[in-house]
């Protein structure tokens, strides 16, 4: 039977692990109606704007 030849300290081993879990980094793309910066799929922050369509609090409370 395989013995392993001497104990791995909680570091040691948490250090080999770390690598296994890196998250990747999101892709950023930029908003075509303002040029900011934003994450795909998402509105954007800046001019409150996606895929044609304004999504601003004062809009959606006048079609109300």
């Amino acid at each position: 039977m395989a013995v392993p030849k001497g104990k791995v300290s909680k570091a040691r081993r948490d250090k080999r692990r770390s690598a296994h879990w890196k998250l990747e980094t999101p892709g950023i793309v930029t908003c075509p109606k303002c040029g900011a910066y934003r994450l795909p799929h998402r509105i954007c922050t800046s001019c409150w704007t996606y895929n044609g369509r304004n999504f601003s609090n004062a809009e959606v409370e006048a079609e109300k």
